[in-house]
C-alpha cells in the first residue's frame, strides 16, 4: 500500500484581499487537477472506475471546456467558447499530453481575461441567460468551486489507480 498523503501540499495562505485570495485558491485547485494526471498513462487516464463516464481524461476535458466558457467566452466575450458541451467522453485520438496542453492553455488565457477585469463587480460580456446580473466574482466563485469539486473526483480517481492520494 502507497504511503497516505503522497502528494499533499498546503493550502495557500495567502490573505491579501478578496481577488488575491481568491485566485490563490482557484490556482491551488487548478494545480491540484495536474497533479492527479502526472505520471500516469493514457490507458490509466481513461480507465472508468465509477458507473458514470467520469475518468481522469475526462475530467481534464470538461475543465478545458470549463476555463474556456466561463472565463474565455462569460468573462472575456470570446465567441470561440460560446458551445462547449462540458462532455467527460474523450475521443480515441486525444492524449493526456494533448488534454493536460490543453488544460495549462485554457488557464493562461483565463488568467489573462480576469487580469483584464477592472472589478469583480463588474458584469461579464456574455452572461448565460437574461434572467438576471452576472458579476465577475460570481463567475470567478463558482469556477473555483467547481474546479475544487471535481479535484476532489480526481483524487479518488487516482486512489483507485495507483493508490497515490493528496491534494
Amino acid at each position: 500500500m502507497a504511503e497516505l498523503e503522497t502528494q499533499r501540499e498546503p493550502a495557500p495562505r495567502n490573505d491579501d484581499g478578496e481577488r488575491d485570495t481568491t485566485l490563490a485558491f482557484l490556482a491551488f485547485a487548478r494545480h491540484s487537477v495536474l497533479k492527479k494526471v502526472e505520471g500516469l498513462d493514457d490507458d490509466q487516464l481513461r480507465r472508468r472506475l465509477v458507473v458514470s463516464d467520469t475518468t481522469l481524461l475526462g475530467l481534464l476535458q470538461h475543465l478545458v471546456d470549463g476555463e474556456r466558457y466561463w472565463f474565455g467566452h462569460v468573462v472575456g466575450g470570446d465567441p470561440r467558447w460560446a458551445e462547449v458541451d462540458f462532455s467527460m467522453v474523450v475521443p480515441d485520438d486525444r492524449t493526456g499530453a494533448d488534454l493536460v496542453a490543453d488544460y495549462r492553455a485554457a488557464i493562461a488565457e483565463s488568467d489573462r481575461h480576469l487580469a483584464a477585469v477592472g472589478s469583480w463587480d463588474d458584469q461579464v460580456a456574455a452572461p448565460p441567460d437574461d434572467e438576471r446580473r452576472w458579476s465577475v466574482r460570481w463567475v470567478v466563485t463558482h469556477m473555483t468551486s467547481e474546479v475544487a469539486r471535481h479535484a476532489g473526483h480526481a483524487d479518488v480517481l487516482r486512489e483507485q489507480i495507483d493508490e497515490v492520494t493528496g491534494r
